[in-house]
């Protein structure tokens, strides 16, 4: 499948990492952008607001990690490794939690665990990584063992308190969470601070606000649910398909943007093409999907084109392309 993606917003405003002894890998076997991306920040707002790094958005009042994302709960359930950052030891563990989403009408109060399965490693000159929300039976470590940076030590699950399979990545320095992207920032500063991320991952880290999550083509609607389950990414559809659908789930959009998304068939005929209402408000995540039922004779064979615009004031911020097979 052919897909490009466009960013407005990509700032590199990362500083070195001098005067801290340590450097991060990815908490997690994946590729930040393709099989797995940054839902939220550590909230740097002191008030009942909530403010991320750059001034944005994405991050809640009192968030204290970095969410790692995987797009899909059937992703989840392949198994996506959880990994150590760096060397150190495990200080602490838990596990036996159940894999249940928060908003699950039986799920049970996880008061006092909301970090969910997890572990604590410590590492040297005081500084402290901890791993939360990892699928039941999952852990790989206990109390005492010696880890080096990239071992596994679990799986992303949906222990605790999340509604989303993730990981709550937390940094500690001597008993105080520091935000991995920009240590010691000045108050009220925008990207600025130190990062501990390696440098061979700072681009592919890079703050993008908004994001897409999932994009894909399906038979007739569908639903977030669904969209957890995986549906669109098979590229290729019958051309007896009752329906030709896009979708595309996006997260951290803001206030006043405005998401457009058409078709267009294999001889470069637009059978869509649907501009929303700007948004009323910032949204965590949302789901957008258009299409058209089959004709009487049917779709033409061939590929079909989906491309997803995000703007703001006549400016994009975020674009998409992904197609289909008939």
């Amino acid at each position: 499948m052919n897909q490009s993606v466009g960013v407005g917003v990509l700032l590199f405003f990362f500083a070195p990492t001098a005067g801290y002894a340590i450097e991060l890998g990815l908490p997690l076997d994946c590729e930040i952008g393709q099989t797995c991306l940054v839902q939220n920040y550590v909230d740097h707002d002191m008030s009942d607001r909530a403010s991320d790094y750059q001034c944005g958005a994405l991050t809640y009042d009192g968030h204290n990690g970095t969410d790692f994302r995987v797009p899909t709960l059937a992703m989840q359930r392949r198994g996506v490794h959880v990994l150590a950052v760096a060397d150190g030891q495990v200080l602490r563990t838990r596990d036996g939690m159940a894999d249940m989403s928060i908003s699950a009408p039986e799920a049970p109060s996880v008061a006092g665990q909301e970090c969910g399965n997890g572990a604590v490693i410590a590492h040297a000159d005081g500084w402290e990584t901890q791993y939360c929300h990892l699928a039941h039976g999952s852990l790989r470590v206990k109390r005492g063992d010696r880890v080096k940076a990239g071992d596994p030590i679990g799986h992303v699950g949906l222990s605790g308190k999340t509604e989303f399979p993730h990981v709550h990545f937390v940094v500690r320095l001597r008993g105080e969470v520091v935000d991995p992207f920009s240590v010691a920032a000045p108050d009220g500063s925008c990207g600025l601070g130190t990062v501990l991320w390696k440098p061979s991952l700072r681009e592919s880290l890079s703050y993008r606000a908004p994001a897409v999550l999932n994009a894909g083509f399906a038979d007739g609607p569908i639903t977030m649910d669904q969209v957890d389950e995986g549906i669109g990414a098979n590229p290729r559809l019958p051309q007896d398909a009752p329906a030709l659908v896009a979708f595309v789930r996006a997260i951290g959009l803001r206030r006043g943007q405005v998401q457009r998304l058409s078709v267009t068939g294999p001889d470069g005929e637009t059978l869509v093409d649907q501009a929303e209402k700007p948004l009323d408000r910032d949204k965590a995540q949302m789901l957008l999907y258009v299409g058209r039922k089959r004709p009487s004779e049917g779709f033409k064979p061939g590929r079909y084109r989906a491309d997803y615009f995000v703007t703001r004031e006549g400016r994009i911020v975020l674009q998409k392309s992904f197609e289909v097979s008939l």
